[in-house]
């Protein structure tokens, strides 16, 4: 491999290397971290639709049940002829199921919410990273020729001064 300001053939040095590895590991790093602020932004989002479900749920009981619960056992009384007072208990039961149904969709949303993981994959998928790092070996390469190291530029440089 050769640096992109060195001349053609030559090698890159271990300070190079190590620079370059220096800072491919701190673009991981800092990607890892980019990652797991996307996956926690996605779980907030979660929560607070949630939250939302709930209020929700909230709102449609208390500022519908005057008005559902009057004008569905009215009709429920005209419908069947049965006594007003049962009528009310038909109208508030259907509320209370609607009211349960919204409350069991916040509480689906705040599991997924709840079960997200994100932040614990990046730390994992991070630590995976810097095991196989340590125990990485370098590539194998050939011995260089003794008139090689005669051609390289710091070399030619030093033996013409």
């Amino acid at each position: 491999m050769s640096a992109p300001d060195a001349p053609v053939g030559a090698e890159r040095s271990l300070g190079t290397l190590v620079a370059g590895a220096t800072s491919e590991m701190s673009a991981l790093v800092h990607d890892e971290i980019a990652l797991a602020k996307a996956q926690l932004r996605q779980d907030v989002k979660r929560g607070a639709f949630s939250g939302g479900a709930f209020i929700a749920a909230g709102t449609v009981l208390l500022f519908s049940l005057p008005m559902l619960s009057f004008a569905l056992a009215y009709g429920i009384q005209a419908w069947s002829g049965w006594h007003i007072s049962v009528c009310f208990l038909l109208s508030f039961a259907a509320n209370i199921i609607v009211a349960a149904v919204l409350g069991l969709i916040g509480v689906s949303f705040a599991k997924k919410a709840k079960k997200g993981k994100g932040p614990q994959k990046v730390a994992a998928s991070a630590k995976q990273t810097a095991a196989v790092l340590q125990h990485a070996k370098p590539h194998p390469r050939p011995a260089p020729k003794d008139d090689e190291f005669l051609e390289t530029p710091e070399l030619v440089a030093r033996s013409t001064s």
